[in-house]
């Protein structure tokens, strides 16, 4: 596994938001290149990374983009694609990232399970950064947080966690992480778009669901058992 920079900003404080549930830090990631002034300045690439790639404003998308705002000295990292089986080689490699460019701080966002109507956000530090959510003090932590946190000894690590609702992309969660980033980094940011998305999301799922308790309600019989529906 190897990275690429065209520009080393120093100082700079890395975001990292890879695949999980809810999609949280995906839509985090997406959201924060939309909506601020950045440009691609590197990537990673590896072998053993599923070969997906995009194409967006007509160039070619790598799995694993690396994107910088100057105003706020930010390097954001976008992954399409999920690291299971490959974690301990891309925590090294954000670390070496963060060695190269002396990073201030890596902030890993990270989701959760949750069955509460209303999610939680949490947090834990290892230099002692507090955030105006609840900290974390017992937990068990996997995958590529995990790594990062036992890779990164030497670098301030802040890992955001969010509750998320695991069978579809949660916009409201995202959204709360966007707010907790951007008050905790000084950043004027604008989370309505996130917030709209998860209301017409939102309405569109009780429209899904209303649907789905008719098809319930006009089960076919045993005789009719064949029939199937797609939707």
């Amino acid at each position: 596994m190897k990275f690429t920079l065209t520009k080393k900003p120093k100082g700079a404080t890395i975001i990292q938001g890879f695949p999980s549930m809810g999609l949280v830090s995906t839509l985090c990631t997406k959201f924060l290149i939309d909506h601020l002034d950045v440009e691609a300045i590197g990537y990673i690439e590896s072998e053993f990374a599923m070969p997906l790639t995009a194409i967006h404003k007509s160039e070619v998308v790598y799995p694993i983009t690396l994107y910088y705002n100057k105003k706020y000295n930010l390097i954001i990292i976008q992954a399409l694609t999920e690291v299971t089986g490959f974690e301990w080689q891309v925590a090294n490699t954000i670390v070496e990232i963060a060695k190269t460019i002396e990073a201030k701080q890596i902030i890993v966002l990270e989701s959760m399970p949750s069955h509460e109507e209303n999610v939680q956000l949490y947090y834990y530090s290892n230099n002692k950064t507090k955030l105006n959510i609840k900290p974390v003090t017992e937990s068990v932590i996997m995958g590529i947080t995990a790594a990062t946190l036992l890779k990164a000894k030497k670098i301030p690590v802040l890992c955001i966690f969010a509750e998320a609702h695991s069978q579809f992309p949660d916009s409201e969660s995202a959204a709360k992480v966007v707010g907790v980033i951007g008050e905790y980094l000084g950043m004027k940011i604008d989370i309505k778009p996130l917030l709209e998305a998860a209301k017409k999301f939102e309405a569109n799922l009780r429209q899904i669901m209303e649907r789905t308790k008719q098809l319930k309600n006009n089960t076919p019989t045993k005789e009719n058992d064949d029939v199937n529906y797609f939707g």
